[in-house]
């Protein structure tokens, strides 16, 4: 059974479908095993996630966790109009907007 909304953490808040069942146009947090990528998003082509407006965390150098809620409680600081990443090793896509604040 999956924890209430109440007893969820900011980092366990719901996920969504895979990224390629993702909506275009939304907010998304993808993580992977070198990143959190933070932005609006476009398409996918099955190899490689196009997103909008875009912020980059790589997860050896920075605190992945504060810098998703900190981009959900005050927005998208953009690194990147366009961005393009590999989409193997996706592990986990999330609205920004389900990320507890």
């Amino acid at each position: 059974m999956a924890p209430s909304p109440e007893s969820q953490t900011p980092q366990e808040s719901e996920e969504i479908m895979h990224i390629a069942q993702a909506p275009h146009g939304i907010n998304l947090v993808v993580e992977t095993d070198d990143a959190v990528y933070i932005g609006r998003f476009d398409n996918t082509n099955g190899f490689e996630v196009l997103m909008h407006d875009a912020a980059v965390c790589k997860v050896k150098r920075d605190d992945p966790d504060n810098f998703i809620q900190t981009t959900a409680k005050y927005g998208i600081p953009v690194q990147h109009r366009d961005l393009v990443f590999p989409s193997q090793g996706i592990r986990r896509v999330r609205r920004l907007g389900d990320i507890i604040k």
